[in-house]
């Protein structure tokens, strides 16, 4: 079992959360592209894997950052335990962390970040800040909304990305992950100016 020591806290950069839900049946679904996001980042870096702390754990190193990266391994809308779990386990705060999420509310490909803010109706995003008790987390938001979508929007983040929106996902995908790594050199602010345009 991995221990907290073996992970060296004090040298990491950032703890980079995804929020999705686990298991194959959620894999492609729209609601998991924070999940696609970060194994984007983990395969461009050889990252390998593991379970620890109530997450998918991978470590990994971009431009000589050292990063965490977790999926947490609860259903959605519990994700809070698995960061608060995961904040204690590293002795680390939330200034420490960045969100990778969906949002339902910006068109698909669009990327948004926050420095700050209410979950937006989001309830991963709702989840995490009441149980770190704080609206001060970074967020990276992706967009996921479609010009017609069906009335019920939770069947609609639960079903998966059609085959013709490949190349569209992979493409916003790609630009989340530039997003991110804009964030470790130039910090949220400056990546607010360039992504949020």
């Amino acid at each position: 079992m991995m221990r907290g020591q073996d992970i060296q806290s004090e040298d990491l950069a950032k703890i980079i959360v995804g929020l999705g839900n686990p298991g194959e049946r959620y894999e492609r679904n729209r609601h998991n592209i924070g999940f696609m996001v970060l194994d984007a980042l983990a395969r461009e870096a050889s990252g390998i894997w593991s379970d620890h702390w109530l997450s998918r754990i991978c470590r990994i190193e971009i431009n000589d950052r050292r990063l965490l990266l977790a999926k947490p391994a609860v259903y959605m809308n519990h994700s809070g335990k698995a960061v608060d779990f995961l904040l204690s386990a590293l002795q680390r705060k939330p200034e420490d962390l960045l969100l990778v999420v969906d949002d339902l509310n910006l068109p698909f490909g669009r990327i948004r970040v926050r420095e700050r803010g209410a979950s937006g109706g989001h309830r991963g995003i709702e989840s995490v800040l009441i149980s770190l008790k704080t609206e001060e987390i970074a967020r990276v938001r992706i967009g996921i909304g479609e010009p017609l979508m069906p009335e019920d929007k939770a069947e609609f983040v639960l079903s998966d990305f059609p085959p013709e929106k490949q190349a569209e996902l992979e493409d916003t995908i790609a630009k989340a992950g530039n997003a991110i790594k804009s964030i470790l050199s130039e910090g949220v602010a400056r990546t607010m100016s360039f992504f949020n345009a």
